[in-house]
């Protein structure tokens, strides 16, 4: 006997920091989120590109962030739910921004609106690429022919093997987020420490340790993934990067040498996350021991 499975969709946020070409590769659709320089808002159809943004931002500009506005995910979700799909949606963390509870939200509308579809909210616990790497997952369980209650399951139950573990160039922007004091950004500055940080289990951002210098950050990004990586199969990593495209490659690199794993995903970090970490931030996103 067949049974006629219903087809479904992927989705995710801006916030994943997945290149566009690849998006459209594996037919995954993005709900947007904004942010704002002076007033003007960007984000969606009017987007500044990762250089003019990082530029602003070495300029002394400022941005301010908005979570998933609940009428732009209302549209995308509508629209693909008109084309027939069922949606399994993979959220940016909750532990740092709203837009997974608006997600949420407007998918239990739709469903009570429209009983016959199902939408699926994961709470990723991710943000930049390891989020990223999470939809990539899902993604390929879905072209292996796995149900969308099948990926579901895997993702909650992986999800806290996605590992976490970036360095920022300028601790002034971790300030202003209220990840460090006032004292620890202008002490930390003058002594040249960078903190390495990672994602906890709850996904939020927390400090794990500070190294001396800009090389010897990236290198101890390297240092926390052979820490974490026995017993677990990596056959890509994704690193992401605040316009420092040169400092991803020397990870990259690093992480070929050390492990073999020569395939790797390179990509700007998007401007919600950019404006809390700031240009000249690293990240790291591999799968591992938890959190």
């Amino acid at each position: 006997m067949v049974f006629n499975v219903k087809k479904f969709i992927i989705t995710t946020d801006t916030t994943c920091d997945l290149p566009q070409e690849y998006l459209i590769q594996h037919n995954i659709k993005l709900l947007p989120l904004y942010y704002s320089f002076s007033g003007t808002v960007y984000g969606d159809k009017n987007e500044l590109s990762s250089k003019d943004f990082y530029a602003k931002m070495r300029g002394g500009a400022m941005p301010t962030t908005m979570a998933v506005n609940p009428d732009s995910a209302r549209e995308v979700f509508t629209g693909l739910l008109e084309e027939g799909y069922d949606i399994l949606h993979i959220a940016f963390s909750s532990g740092l921004s709203g837009s997974c509870s608006v997600a949420v939200t407007v998918a239990r509308e739709l469903c009570e609106e429209k009983p016959e579809v199902k939408i699926t909210v994961i709470d990723s616990l991710c943000a930049s690429l390891g989020e990223g790497l999470l939809v990539h997952k899902a993604a390929e369980l879905k072209e292996s022919g796995k149900t969308m209650e099948e990926i579901a399951d895997w993702l909650e139950q992986n999800k806290l093997n996605l590992c976490h573990v970036f360095t920022v160039d300028d601790l002034h922007h971790l300030h202003r987020g209220g990840r460090v004091s006032k004292a620890t950004a202008i002490i930390g500055t003058l002594i040249n420490v960078k903190p390495v940080l990672h994602v906890d289990n709850e996904g939020h951002l927390i400090p794990l340790e500070n190294a001396r210098g800009r090389k010897k950050s990236l290198i101890t990004l390297v240092d926390n993934m052979e820490k974490r990586i026995d017993g677990f199969q990596n056959n890509i990593v994704f690193i992401s990067h605040g316009d420092c495209e040169e400092d991803a490659k020397f990870v990259a690199a690093q992480i070929k040498e050390r492990f073999g794993i020569d395939k790797c995903l390179i990509n700007c970090i998007s401007p919600t996350i950019g404006s809390h970490a700031g240009p000249g931030t690293v990240a790291l996103f591999f799968v591992g021991n938890p959190r």
